[in-house]
């Protein structure tokens, strides 16, 4: 190889030609390109091949000298980049006719954007949906945008945030993508590469202005992209690379190269890429794909480009050039060369040993992170501009509506600013006692100036009759005629120390995956970053649509995934949504006909005005769980005891309205922007709403007051307002017994319950770990740069699902009293249990994880092939601890040291630490000392099939309790790489399980609630079929659902029901359609549901259908004859 300082020399000596005749290859480029590594690196290869000499034209002679004095060559490499000649690139090839390795006309195409896509197009190559922009003077009609509050119209085709803006010039990497408001909105800017930087956060939403434009569909790819590199047709290297899109830092290695990992391509995308080859005519090329949903798309085309760092590559790309040129051009120069049969290389796969295990699945449901207190205000509305609103939104079809998005809220914010007008120019008394409310809903929904999505919602639901209002604040009596109950939500907001805990604990949560080697050995968790970029990572994260669990969800992945930046952009690309199928997502205006008795019950109880007897716990805990008679013990009397949480909330508000009147901290500023004002408001609200007209206790806001007092007991103590301690001990103490057994009395109750809520969860998680052995057409790790991964083949699944109390509580009593194991039998499973029933609370960050291993030495139809684990975390700590515990050295399995490692397990739900928080700050708390076993050890996540486990509780993050400042580990475990000193580690509730096992009891949790339902539907079938049709057979519902003709009078009531279902298919008729209104209905539309119950005039018949009907909407699994059945689970 040589360099061309000289024109070439045309008077050699003709005798050496003709005796050594060599092929030359030219390199006819800028001179960074062709002095870079890659290059080089290849060069030199292809100069060992015995006919080739490479020479490099210089920089000068090509931008200086006319063509004709370029170098001579028999081939030519020449590409374009930023101020190179091309138009004299392609003069010289006309005029020298070398054998060309990439055509130098298609490079003008890939400079261009809409040539690329129309080429992509052309080719039939898979591409996001697009739309070009373009501001030119000739072409006007191409230029049509009409910009919307989270969309854009470009020619007639809209684009749904997120979507991308990118220029139509490819040498502009200023790439927009454009994020919904519902996610936080902004915009995430990318750039070509400047140090650790590729793109950052924007608060800017709007759309450029000017310039011409490629829009296209934003393609969700869990933060990774692909690169792929072709050398002809039938070569491609591809590589994964964390999406710029994602957090802009740029991941590098120790040489300050960007970190890429090998990945394998599958047969389609090997096939893409000998098309993208051959379209563009570059034997060289790089393009990106996109792997989202199960395909792959072309976003980018980016012509002649190397391979930055793989030896493999750089001897692959020169054999294979090499080969080319030589038969290319050896016949027609007369030098004999033969090509050469080389066999494939043989992937190279390690096996395992001893009794060691794969990780192959990791599944988690997780609470979301601290939030501030939730608050809601309900009111009956009447006007008909709300049900103009309902009918704008489509609320007709379902008989509900829900106002997230900016432009709704302010809709509804517009019409209670126009009735308060109104009600400031007309004395009208029934108006203005709405009065409050209205003023209510405003001040609420003008809070922080403007609408995010994510803090504040507004449900409408249709009262065919109106409703009997209950509330204290409220009216007695029941007004005729149809009417919309508004229920205004908002608070309920993740704190910036829900962030940090979410973030953390993803942190922590690499400890649980294999290490890394080369690099990344020795430093805790990357080796799950790595398995992550090498696609051996099946990683999916579901949250509900609550905006608090979304947020936490960005959070974790942050933290898992060593993210940077905002949250916006990773909760777009890497948190999907479960909210269409009701698979996280809780309805909590809607109950259960079980969970309506155990509420009454509660009520009942929690009213008497005297001291707990023997009956009340057997009747309130029949479980017999140390938390909840702890509990009792501290109540006694419960009404004595609502008259003290009473009185201290009437103190907190007079002291709070004290210090309002004082001119020095009446605009103070309170945790995450709250003022003293609004600190106010939300403790009137329950001061208001606990102690009823009629002197008796609204219990159900007991877990509201622990709520908030728990918020400004962890976060407002700087005010010193006095006894919040005492309101936090015993309201902690009432709801520490409310909000668990709101969820069921008896075990019974509790599965019943549970079922309702979480059952779609349950068949999902069952589904995880049945896919997880099944399913091998998934994205893998190149064999030949997995040297020391135990089974390269295959991958790692992951599921991590955020949601709310609700769906923890429910989870948990599944695995509690559905029957997984016996506890007379299993003792490790009664320690769990004990356990579990010394639990006082599932806090914020709370933990449910399932892992499943597979020891490769058993055979494979064993039942100890697979092997499953199941550990929980209570969540975060109620009182801090005084500082942060120091980091650990990994994620391993530890022996027990010595028996004095045995803790007790009621020291959760003991109350001792509270009545020392009497005398001193929450927040000071001793900390207890570390486990001294702690050392280094493996990265790589493996768990030993030992008996030995048997028995014993461990912990995987291990940390200090709040309960006790000499609370030690209780027993044999894991010891976290990354400790959260805020939240509890996790405990193993048994570490010895089979996948049969497991699968078996999914599968008869899911059968039981199904047959339970059958039951259910078959009683009141048979008791409405007798009331109003005896003749009504079961077989002629599909016909009478299908139905939307008049309705026939004896139709069975519970046939109706079914068209009440809340998921429903926008395009049917709605939901009251089912008895067709009549013409003045239909222009009424809040009249039009009064047609809906017919055949239901008596009482006893409503109240049943009551009862099937909230059953139905909180299961979402009919196991009925239907044409279309309707699934999902409790919203």
């Amino acid at each position: 190889m040589r360099n061309a300082s000289d024109p070439y020399d045309e008077e050699e000596d003709d005798d050496n030609l003709s005796s050594e005749r060599q092929i030359v290859v030219g390199i006819c480029s800028m001179m960074k390109k062709s002095n870079s590594k890659p290059m080089t690196q290849i060069m030199e290869r292809l100069c060992k091949f015995e006919y080739i000499t490479v020479v490099i034209f210089p920089e000068d002679v090509i931008l200086n000298e006319p063509v004709e004095k370029w170098p001579l060559c028999d081939c030519l490499i020449s590409f374009h980049s930023k101020g190179f000649p091309l138009d004299k690139a392609v003069s010289y090839a006309k005029l020298r006719n070398p054998l060309l390795i990439n055509d130098l006309h298609m490079q003008y195409f890939i400079q261009d954007r809409r040539e690329v896509y129309r080429i992509l197009q052309e080719e039939g190559i898979d591409l996001p949906r697009y739309a070009v922009l373009n501001r030119d003077p000739d072409r006007p009609k191409e230029c049509n945008l009409v910009e919307g509050e989270d969309h854009v119209e470009v020619n007639g085709e809209v684009f749904h945030k997120p979507f991308v803006e990118k220029p139509v010039s490819a040498e502009d990497h200023n790439v927009y993508i454009y994020y919904p408001t519902p996610a936080g909105g902004g915009s995430q800017r990318l750039f070509r590469k400047i140090g650790s930087r590729s793109s950052v956060y924007s608060p800017e939403s709007a759309v450029r202005k000017t310039g011409s434009y490629i829009y296209e569909e934003f393609m969700p790819t869990d933060g990774t992209d692909v690169k792929v590199y072709t050398v002809g047709p039938d070569y491609a290297h591809a590589e994964a690379r964390k999406s710029p899109a994602l957090d802009g830092k740029v991941e590098r290695d120790s040489e300050g190269k960007e970190i890429r990992y090998p990945v394998m391509l599958t047969a389609m995308e090997k096939l893409v890429a000998r098309k993208v080859c051959l379209a563009f005519k570059q034997t060289v090329c790089g393009f990106d794909l996109l792997r989202a949903n199960g395909h792959s798309f072309v976003c980018d085309v980016n012509g002649f480009s190397f391979v930055k760092n793989s030896m493999k590559y750089y001897d692959d790309c020169a054999k294979v050039l090499g080969n080319m040129v030589m038969r290319e051009l050896a016949p027609q120069l007369h030098i004999p060369w033969s090509i050469p049969m080389e066999a494939e290389d043989i992937p190279i796969v390690p096996t395992t040993s001893g009794t060691m295990m794969e990780l192959r699945c990791v599944i988690a449901v997780i609470r979301h992170g601290d939030r501030t207190p939730k608050q809601k205000m309900k009111m009956e509305v009447r006007n008909a501009l709300f049900f103009d609103l309902f009918e704008k939104y489509g609320g007709y079809k379902s008989g509900k509506l829900k106002l997230k998005k900016p432009k709704q809220l302010q809709e509804v914010l517009d019409i209670a600013r126009q009735l308060l007008s109104e009600l400031g120019q007309h004395n009208d008394c029934e108006i203005e006692e709405k009065k409050s409310k209205l003023e209510q809903l405003k001040t609420v929904l003008e809070m922080y100036g403007h609408f995010s999505g994510i803090n504040r919602k507004v449900q409408l639901t249709y009262l065919p009759n109106g409703q009997l209002k209950a509330s204290s604040e409220e009216e007695d009596t029941l007004m005729s005629g149809p009417s919309l109950l508004l229920v205004l939500k908002w608070g309920g907001e993740l704190t910036p120390a829900g962030r940090v805990q979410a973030e953390e604990l993803g942190r922590a949560f690499r400890c649980m995956y294999p290490g890394g080697q080369g690099d990344y050995a020795g430093f805790p968790g990357c080796g799950l970053l790595r398995l992550h970029s090498t696609y051996r990572h099946d990683l999916k994260i579901y949250a509900s649509d609550e905006g608090r669990v979304q947020m936490t969800a960005a959070a974790f992945a942050k933290g898992l995934l060593a993210l940077e930046g905002e949250l916006t952009p990773i909760l777009v690309q890497m948190v999907k949504s479960a909210n269409m199928n009701g698979l996280l997502d809780s309805d909590s205006d809607s109950l259960t006909d079980c969970q309506q008795r155990v509420k009454a019950r509660l009520h009942d109880i929690m009213q008497k005005d005297q001291d707990f007897t023997e009956e009340d716990y057997q009747k309130l805990a029949p479980t017999s769980s140390p938390s909840l008679l702890n509990s009792m013990k501290i109540i006694q009397n419960p009404v004595r005891t609502c008259d003290k949480v009473y009185a201290l909330i009437q103190s907190l508000t007079r002291q709070i309205r004290s210090r309002l009147e004082d001119p020095k901290s009446a605009s103070l500023q309170l945790y995450h922007s709250e003022t003293l004002e609004l600190m106010l408001q939300r403790w009137s609200k329950l001061e208001r709403d606990f102690r009823m007209k009629n002197g008796r206790y609204d219990i159900s806001k007991i877990p509201d007051i622990y709520d908030c007092i728990k918020y400004d007991t962890q976060h407002n103590s700087s005010l010193g307002l006095e006894d919040t301690l005492e309101l936090f001990r015993l309201s902690r103490a009432l709801a520490d017994i409310i909000i668990p057994q709101e969820y069921g009395i008896s075990k019974l109750e509790k599965l019943d319950i549970a079922s309702a809520y979480c059952l779609p969860l349950f068949r999902k998680i069952q589904l995880d770990l049945q896919r997880t052995h099944e399913d091998e057409a998934v994205n893998k790790l190149h064999p030949l740069y997995s040297r020391g991964v135990m089974s390269p083949g295959r991958h790692v699944r992951t599921r991590l699902y955020f949601t709310s109390e609700s769906h923890v509580h429910s989870l948990l009593s599944i695995f509690r009293y559905g029957g997984l194991l016996n506890e007379g039998k299993d003792e490790q499973w009664k320690q769990a249990m004990d356990y579990l029933s010394a639990v006082t609370e599932l806090n914020y960050m709370t933990q449910i994880v399932i892992m499943l291993y597979e020891d490769n030495n058993k055979d494979p139809s064993s039942e100890e092939r697979f092997h499953v684990e199941l550990h929980f975390s209570p969540g975060v700590k109620v009182c801090p601890d005084e500082e942060n515990a120091p980091m650990g050295f990994g994620f391993r399995p530890a022996s027990a040291k010595s028996q004095e490692d045995l803790g007790s397990l009621e020291d959760l739900s003991k109350d001792e630490p509270d009545h020392t928080a009497l005398t001193e700050p929450l927040s000071i708390h001793r900390k207890s000392p570390l486990l001294a076993n702690r050392k280094a050890g493996s990265m790589e996540v493996l768990s030993e099939c030992s008996t030995s486990f048997s028995g014993a509780i461990y912990r995987i993050f291990p940390s200090c309790s709040r309960q006790s400042p000499e609370v030690k580990s209780s027993g044999l475990g894991f010891e976290g790489c990354s400790m959260v000193p805020s939240i509890y580690p996790l405990e193993t509730l048994h570490n010895s399980l089979s996948l049969k096992q497991v699968d078996e009891f999914l599968s008869k949790v899911c059968e039981s609630r199904n047959e339970t339902l059958t039951k259910t539907m078959k009683c009141f079938s048979a008791m409405f079929d007798s009331q109003f049709q005896p003749s009504m057979q079961p077989e002629s519902l599909e016909r009478a659902h299908s139905s939307v003709a008049p309705a026939q009078p004896a139709q069975p009531v519970w046939s109706i029901l079914l068209v009440l279902h809340p998921v429903q298919d926008l395009h049917q008729s709605p939901w009251w359609s089912l008895h067709q209104p009549s013409t003045s209905a239909a222009s009424r539309p809040h009249a039009a549901p009064q047609s809906a119950y017919p055949d239901l005039r008596s009482a006893s018949a409503a109240s049943c259908t009551h009862l099937l009907s909230a059953n139905l909407s909180r299961s979402r699994i009919l196991s009925l004859s239907l044409s279309r059945s309707s699934t999902g689970g409790r919203r």
